[in-house]
């Protein structure tokens, strides 16, 4: 099983989030996955929607233990391609033939990226990820976020995201 992969969505792929992911997965040296660039279709609960991106992705997400999810702060919610792929999880709890792989969500552990114009990310924003993890059987390990009210501070960008893989890098020896 690989180590870490992250899991990127937000309306510009170089703004104030895709820049504190960038750092992160330098220091890790794993993979940036744009969820933006997938084709996947809204939750759909007679699932018509099989033949999309999100059952191949998913796949390989489940091949690592660590799962970094990255999206700004928008409106206190996460960015829509990572709403939409929280709801197809579900497709791995629904579907008989998927069960099996979706119970393997139990073993990993997922961490929140962020950014915003706060000090710190709203416990609504924060809420949604930990709501979402504890359905699925996630752990959280951690979180990174960095104040962007006055942009992209690089410096605060590259010291947290060295916090963040000394983090990581502990929970996975």
């Amino acid at each position: 099983m690989a180590g870490a992969i992250a899991l990127f969505a937000s309306a510009r792929r170089n703004g104030n989030t895709g820049k504190l992911i960038d750092h992160i997965a330098a220091q890790l040296g794993i993979e940036v996955i744009d969820l933006g660039r997938f084709r996947m279709a809204p939750y759909d609960y007679e699932h018509r929607n099989r033949s999309d991106d999100f059952e191949p992705l998913m796949m390989r997400v489940l091949g690592h233990e660590h799962l970094i999810f990255a999206s700004p702060v928008y409106c206190y919610a996460v960015a829509p391609p990572m709403k939409v792929f929280f709801d197809r999880i579900t497709d791995f709890l629904d579907l008989e033939e998927l069960r099996d792989h979706g119970r393997r969500l139990r073993q990993k552990t997922a961490y929140v990226v962020c950014t915003s114009i706060y000090d710190a990310p709203p416990p609504s924003f924060v809420g949604a990820f930990t709501d979402n993890f504890g359905y699925f059987g996630l752990r959280l390990g951690g979180i990174a976020h960095v104040n962007c009210a006055e942009g992209y501070d690089a410096a605060a960008g590259a010291a947290e995201a060295r916090r963040f893989a000394n983090l990581l890098g502990s929970r996975a020896q």
